[in-house]
């Protein structure tokens, strides 16, 4: 079983609420989503592992055990090509749980237009092996949920 915690603090408020078809129909996988705070904050890894994907906006992080979750902050925060996000980490780097990717601001995303809400997946996996789902407040690190 993999734990899979907060990348951001905020309230956890399942896929159904990403204003995003793919996600909130829960094609890319199963998992939940998160409303963060909105200011300036870090996103940390939810699991340990290797960075395999680094965009600004969003990562993929693969465990020992080849279970990879994604973390995608906001949507549609591709179309702003970096701006508003730095780099805390590089593809490739093995981090720990809780180890802080990448530096943002939800406020600011929300200010552009966008919305800050944040999808955490869990790639490839079928729809009943995410379980304990978390409701409500989350902090940063928190068990989100766990992979079975």
């Amino acid at each position: 079983m993999t734990t899979v915690l907060a990348p951001v603090e905020g309230a956890a408020v399942g896929l159904a609420a990403v204003p995003d078809p793919v996600f909130s129909a829960g094609m890319v996988g199963p998992g939940t989503a998160i409303d963060p705070l909105r200011g300036p904050g870090k996103a940390v890894a939810p699991i340990a592992g290797k960075i395999m994907k680094l965009h600004p906006h969003a990562y993929v992080i693969v465990g020992d055990d080849g279970k990879g979750v994604l973390v995608h902050l906001g949507i549609d925060t591709v179309q702003l090509q970096g701006e508003g996000f730095k780099l805390l980490a590089a593809e490739g780097d093995r981090v720990s749980a809780g180890q802080p990717v990448v530096a943002w601001d939800p406020a600011a995303i929300e200010a552009g237009g966008r919305s800050p809400v944040c999808p955490v997946v869990a790639l490839d996996a079928l729809a009943g092996a995410v379980t304990g789902v978390a409701e409500g407040a989350v902090h940063v690190g928190d068990e989100l949920f766990r992979w079975e």
